[in-house]
């Protein structure tokens, strides 16, 4: 797995994925970016919960159930001083679909993050992360 960061300007950058997908990261007017992208340590969050929620979805449609939705959020805190390392992080599943089984969502989350979520078993290595969920029976929207 390969991946590139380029400076633009000031403190934006583009960084180009191995597989050829391009994001621009920035920072906040005060650090002397533009805010014109996301901050890395929020990119490492959104890549936390699109691993999780991509090893839940697989599973839960592996095991046929009948999942419509599938949102995570998170919610971390970070180190005051440097290195402001993730301390605690939170998250979130919100899933849909008519008779999802409470037990195989569960089973689901904890597999995501003791055997196949990456990011989640490396950050745990220096935060503590925690999770809760809801499915709501109706359809997705």
């Amino acid at each position: 797995m390969k991946a590139r960061v380029s400076w633009v300007e000031d403190m934006m950058f583009t960084g180009e994925s191995g597989s050829g997908h391009t994001i621009v990261l920035d920072s906040a007017p005060e650090n002397g970016g533009r805010n014109a992208g996301v901050r890395p340590m929020e990119l490492m969050l959104l890549g936390l919960a699109g691993c999780t929620a991509f090893d839940v979805l697989l599973i839960l449609k592996r095991g046929r159930e009948p999942v419509t939705n599938c949102v995570v959020e998170v919610d971390a805190e970070r180190a005051r001083t440097d290195p402001k390392v993730f301390t605690t992080i939170h998250l979130q599943y919100r899933l849909s679909g008519q008779g999802l089984s409470p037990q195989k969502v569960e089973r689901a989350i904890q597999l995501s993050k003791e055997k196949y979520c990456s990011a989640s078993i490396m950050l745990g290595q220096v935060a503590e992360i925690t999770h809760s969920w809801t499915v709501d029976p109706r359809e997705a929207a």
